[in-house]
């Protein structure tokens, strides 16, 4: 039982940290501490917060293998869906607020502009998986499932791009995003090997 207050308890404050960056930005916008741009900031935040959530996503399995006992694995479904949420926000922000629902525009610029064309192929990537990140859908899938949110991988990777080839002046932040990146897949094999050689011992 106490076991289980823990996680309970430890489910809640990640649910509670995922809703920390809005609430954030709720709180930055009016009193502009994210900057004099209100628009072109909110679509900078809520891109990075996207990108650091699914890089944790990507980072749950091989620490939660170095791990177990953590029991990370209950929760990266809900990392998963807060990095879609704020994808989600950030699309919705270029949609409406930066380029009006004006689709002739928005069809053009996607087709024209390399970064922006990443970054829609990475939300649309993230689109099946969010969808399909129930237990219903798990069952339904059956092995598909795995294969199918293996599609994190390249949306992460074209998330990056996206967020490099944006940035006109500063690119220390998506130059780190991509060396980390390299690093959690690359740990995602050896941490397999290790724990399997550890059962075997």
């Amino acid at each position: 039982m106490r076991g289980r207050g823990v996680r309970r308890l430890a489910w809640w404050l990640v649910f509670l940290a995922g809703l920390a960056p809005l609430l954030w930005l709720a709180w930055a916008l009016p009193t502009n501490r994210l900057g004099f741009e209100p628009v072109v900031d909110s679509l900078r935040f809520l891109g990075q917060t996207a990108i650091w959530l699914l890089m944790i996503g990507l980072a749950i399995t091989p620490v939660g293998r170095l791990l177990p006992s953590l029991r990370l694995v209950d929760y990266r479904r809900m990392v998963g869906l807060y990095a879609f949420f704020y994808a989600s926000l950030h699309v919705a922000v270029w949609l409406v607020i930066d380029r009006q629902l004006d689709w002739r525009a928005i069809v053009e610029e996607i087709a024209e502009r390399l970064h922006i064309g990443f970054g829609a192929l990475a939300f649309l990537l993230l689109v099946p998986l969010a969808v399909t990140s129930t237990k219903g859908w798990m069952r339904r899938l059956g092995s598909g499932w795995r294969e199918l949110h293996r599609l994190v991988y390249p949306a992460t990777g074209l998330a990056v791009l996206h967020y490099f080839l944006s940035v006109k002046l500063d690119t220390r932040t998506p130059l780190l995003l991509m060396g980390l990146l390299v690093v959690l897949l690359a740990a995602r094999p050896l941490t397999w090997r290790w724990t399997s050689a550890r059962r075997r011992r």
